[in-house]
């Protein structure tokens, strides 16, 4: 196990760190506000904990929190500008954000390492994939809490149909702007966190390769759970270390994962499974009925011996013919 684990540790934090960017696409997704900006949220996290850490001397605490909260209240101005933009206009506003950052990657001079990006970005106390795991599960409990409950069922009435939401009391607009903002923290987390294991950035690892990861991430497993975001995590960001076996097929392979998951699994890998329960479950609850009915029926028709003693009775058999005291 310990081997297994150093052999495959640049993975294992690769998994949580894609854990957290994908949460901050997909909890803005569940809240029916079809925005990218997570990525450059990730972006600017990871940019910033490095500059912070090179620049200013922050130690890695510090410097994870204060482009957190920084990119919490980016994500709120960002969410007052974009906030009368729906749909395809507000995913392409949001792209652009993303790649705009990724220009100013590419020009920062000293401060952005340029195209060259930022390396040694060591701070302590130093990150460790016990820590990450850490913050990464009271994430993810924070996400199960808000699937559940009232707060589950409001964001579901935003997501389905906000007018409905906004005649019931809901305020709309404030859980929109919610989302940006929790996707600001998430997603800065992700990039922070990353960056201070990893210890280096380039413009390359940021951008728009950041959304078409978490847009597949999201899409295979499943756009409605945090669920299906952690199989989605887990299943590309170890899916290439299996397809090296095709080699220079790899990409063809993935692409086509993607395409058949996309057709034949709308909701996902958790969509297909809730759909598959759900029919089992229906299919009991009907045979069980059909059994209660049966059993109910074999109880309210009379025995054979109930039958004689009626014969007995009445002085007639099956066959008898009953007399009424006429003649014939």
């Amino acid at each position: 196990m310990s081997q297994f684990y150093f052999s495959h540790i640049v993975l294992i934090q690769s998994t949580f760190t894609v854990l957290l960017l994908a949460l901050s696409i997909q909890v803005q997704f569940r809240m029916g506000v079809f925005s990218f900006a997570g990525a450059g949220f990730y972006g600017i996290g990871a940019y910033g904990a490095s500059m912070l850490v090179l620049h200013a001397d922050f130690d890695s605490v510090s410097a994870i929190v204060t482009i957190t909260l920084i990119c919490g209240l980016i994500g709120y101005l960002l969410a007052l500008v974009v906030q009368r933009l729906s749909g395809l206009h507000l995913a392409m506003a949001t792209v652009s954000f993303t790649m705009i950052l990724t220009v100013i990657a590419h020009n920062g001079g000293e401060w952005t390492g340029g195209s060259v990006g930022l390396f040694g970005v060591m701070a302590f106390p130093m990150m460790t994939v016990e820590a990450l795991a850490i913050i990464c599960l009271v994430v993810v409990g924070l996400a199960v809490l808000s699937e559940r409950g009232r707060l589950g069922r409001r964001i579901e009435a935003v997501r389905e149909d906000p007018e409905l939401a906004s005649a019931m009391g809901i305020s709309v607009p404030r859980y929109r702007i919610a989302s940006f903002v929790i996707s600001g923290i998430l997603g800065a987390l992700g990039g922070s966190l990353n960056v201070l294991m990893m210890t280096a950035i380039a413009p390359e690892s940021i951008g728009f390769p950041l959304i078409v990861l978490a847009l597949t991430i999201i899409i295979v497993g499943g756009s409605r759970s945090w669920l299906g975001v952690l199989i989605g995590a887990l299943i590309f960001t170890w899916l290439p270390v299996v397809l090296e076996q095709v080699g220079t097929y790899q990409a063809i392979v993935y692409g086509c994962i993607v395409a058949v998951a996309a057709v034949y699994m709308p909701g996902g890998i958790v969509g297909v499974v809730t759909d598959v329960y759900r029919k089992y479950a229906a299919r009991r609850v009907q045979d069980g009925g059909e059994a209660t009915v049966a059993s109910a029926a074999a109880e309210n028709t009379p025995s054979t011996a109930e039958h004689k003693l009626v014969e007995e009775l009445t002085g007639s058999s099956g066959n008898d013919t009953v007399t009424t005291g006429e003649r014939p």
